[in-house]
């Protein structure tokens, strides 16, 4: 982290340097240290101006017995002595293409590394020693490659740079950066322990490497003119990191119906593929591509592109031109919320407020042109468009039949929420009681999402939205019940929920519902849990169902806990299922005594325990009952090596979420304070 005069001098030199590239000869060499661009885009972006292309030959001085890398690989490696005499490497690199100055990199390292070769080009993984004897590296190795040559068939544009590197930082402030041959991660953004065999894990990493290698082509091949098009970067790289994730891990039921999932695919891209077709709209891809290979664009450009393909075919018919349709979506602020009456077919549309608002005060008209995917009882239907703010179409008129039905944006193919009126939304929960079968798991989980964010946002009643609950003693289907648990019992309310009259009636409604797909997934977990082993949907959110079980205070889940963690005390060989285990271990201290909280602390302190472990074991000790423990747990932390800069703010957050924990940690730190601000300053820890 910088100081703010650090910062000044970084910015400055920043600056000057990426003005003398436009000055020095390129038989000259010109040396930078490029740290992430973000600090200089949040305080001073005109500093670092996207479009400042140029080519940089890079040659540093460096301990031999550390390796040097940059964007493009060495091509000499020679000796120098200093004044003293001491002998330096001097690593060379080959001349960068024309490139933004803020994809500009070089780590000087002690790092190991593995490498394979894709379509003729070395890709190499760099990492701590150890977590290349681990095998740790393996799993980013065995991707990489595949995912480039994926989107360079995608594309139909090769990978310009001759290599590319890979490091894994212990300590980096973003979750991974994109410069150009030799992309950054955190450690825990690219690195994959077999020992771990978590397939939400590999998930992670699959979309991290993805994300970034989708940069090399959006904002490295070609980047946004200015600042405010950074979504042609972002934008472009969120999409194809799920492409990309998605060939490389088929398994998986979809990394894209992860929650993250959910909302992306609510996004610019998918209308694309809803009015477009993938096929032209990759075609038009691939000419923006090629149109502004080594330079600069701006949506406008990306739009003109598209048009362009549009007009030379007669498969796809459109309202309005590209920009038209676009310009709304990138130019104001936030997206609509469709109000449908059914009785009548009329479609009405209002920008969404996370606090309804009477009145619309914002710029442009508040007005999108919105094509509309929708289905009637089961069968999709032609997309119509909404181009006005409010529109009767006759064909999406509903008879009295109450098997009559119809639902928009089939499939979360559309960028809006949709608001159905209350008797509608009780003909709809009716069918879910009757055969929650009848829409599909997508569906399911829209109309569900749609109704509770427009309960909290005050566009619907809060009956209306529990009208589409009933009916979930019928549900089993996890990700749905993920959804459903974190509107009505949200992590950062989990704390005060208790407080309100209404929890227990709250909490005898969710446990009747919840019982028949908990005694379900219960019963696996204590017979054989290896079956769950390659069912991404429970791996990733059966942890949700089992903790707020436990927090309701349902007695089997308890036992469960208490059975699972008194196994596991008696033979450490008895591994806990890696997706539960967060749960199992906070819930079999937090109904156990100091002699299952010490046998915890001794396993973190154990040299076998992986940093997974470690984490879950940290979080673990803090659900303990017992205030003389959570005190002593605090202060051993403080008076030891807990209260790491990274585990600091983990700890207190985790601690202050409890009951117990919220008055504990409140009493250490204003007892503590001179000491803690004394070790970490003003920093946000």
């Amino acid at each position: 982290y910088l100081t703010s005069a650090q910062l000044t001098s970084y910015l400055v030199i920043q600056a000057f340097l990426g003005f003398m590239t436009q000055l020095v000869p390129e038989n000259h060499v010109l040396s930078r240290n490029v740290l992430e661009p973000t600090y200089a885009r949040t305080v001073f972006p005109c500093f670092d101006e996207p479009d400042m292309k140029a080519t940089f030959n890079i040659r540093i001085v460096h301990d031999p017995s550390y390796v040097a890398l940059s964007n493009m690989p060495a091509i000499g490696v020679s000796e120098m002595k200093d004044e003293n005499g001491s002998i330096w490497t001097v690593t060379t690199f080959d001349t960068t293409p024309k490139m933004s100055t803020y994809i500009t990199a070089f780590v000087v390292c002690d790092f190991d590394h593995m490498t394979v070769t894709e379509r003729g080009k070395e890709i190499r993984i760099w990492a701590r020693k150890e977590a290349v004897e681990k095998g740790c590296v393996d799993y980013a190795l065995n991707i990489t490659g595949p995912i480039f040559s994926f989107l360079e068939d995608l594309f139909n544009i090769s990978y310009p740079l001759p290599k590319t590197d890979l490091v894994a930082l212990p300590d980096f402030g973003a979750g991974a950066m994109e410069n150009w041959g030799l992309m950054t991660f955190q450690e825990s953004s690219l690195i994959y322990c077999p020992a771990e065999n978590l397939i939400n894990r590999k998930a992670f990493v699959s979309l991290i490497v993805s994300h970034e290698i989708g940069h090399q082509w959006f904002g490295n091949l070609v980047t946004m003119s200015w600042w405010n098009d950074l979504w042609l970067n972002e934008g472009f790289a969120s999409y194809f990191e799920y492409v990309g994730a998605k060939y490389v891990e088929p398994k998986p039921p979809l990394v894209s119906m992860e929650p993250e999932w959910l909302w992306f695919v609510n996004n610019i891209f998918m209308y694309f593929f809803v009015f477009l077709t993938e096929r032209l709209f990759l075609k038009a891809l691939n000419s923006y591509l090629k149109a502004f290979s080594f330079s600069s664009a701006n949506q406008d450009d990306l739009w003109t592109h598209i048009q362009m393909i549009i007009d030379a075919q007669n498969e796809v018919q459109l309202p309005a031109s590209v920009k038209n349709i676009m310009d709304p979506w990138t130019c104001q602020d936030g997206f609509p919320v469709l109000t449908f009456d059914p009785s009548t077919g009329t479609i009405s549309q209002e920008q969404f407020h996370n606090i309804r608002k009477k009145e619309n005060t914002t710029s442009y008209n508040n007005t999108w042109i919105v094509p509309i995917s929708w289905v009637r009882n089961g069968s999709s239907q032609p997309i119509v468009w909404l181009d006005e703010t409010s529109k009767i179409f006759p064909e999406m008129q509903i008879s009295g039949s109450e098997h009559d039905w119809i639902l928009l944006n089939m499939n979360l193919s559309g960028y809006y929420r949709v608001n159905y009126n209350s008797s509608y939304l009780k003909r709809i929960g009716k069918l879910l009681e009757n055969n929650p079968e009848v829409f599909p798991l997508v569906n399911r989980l829209q109309l569900i999402d749609d109704a509770f964010s427009l309960t909290e946002s005050g566009y619907l009643e809060i009956e209306s939205a529990l009208d589409l609950t009933k009916y979930l003693a019928k549900e089993n289907d996890i990700f749905v019940w993920y959804i459903v648990l974190s509107n009505l019992m949200p992590n950062d309310l989990e704390c005060t929920l208790k407080d309100y009259e209404i929890y227990p009636l709250l909490k005898k409604y969710l446990i009747k519902k919840m019982l028949p797909v908990y005694h379900y997934y219960a019963g696996i977990i204590r017979q054989n849990a290896d079956v769950l082993a390659d069912n991404y949907f429970a791996e990733a959110y059966l942890e949700q169902l089992l903790r707020k079980a436990c927090w309701l205070g349902l007695q089997d889940c308890l036992d469960l806990c208490s059975e699972l963690y008194a196994k596991w005390m008696e033979n450490p060989k008895n591994q806990i299922p890696a997706f539960v285990r967060r749960t199992i271990f906070c819930y079999g201290i937090a109904m156990g005594s100091d002699k299952e909280w010490e046998f915890a602390w001794e396993m973190y302190h154990h040299d076998n325990s992986t940093t997974h472990d470690k984490d879950i074991l940290l979080y673990a000790m803090g659900c303990t009952r017992e205030s003389w423990l959570l005190h002593r747990y605090m202060q051993s932390g403080i008076n030891g090596s807990l209260f790491s800069s990274n585990n600091t703010i983990f700890l207190i957050y985790n601690l202050a979420a409890t009951d117990t924990g919220l008055r504990i940690i409140w009493k250490f730190m204003t007892e503590n304070w001179p000491l803690l601000q004394e070790r970490y300053g003003n920093s946000s820890w």
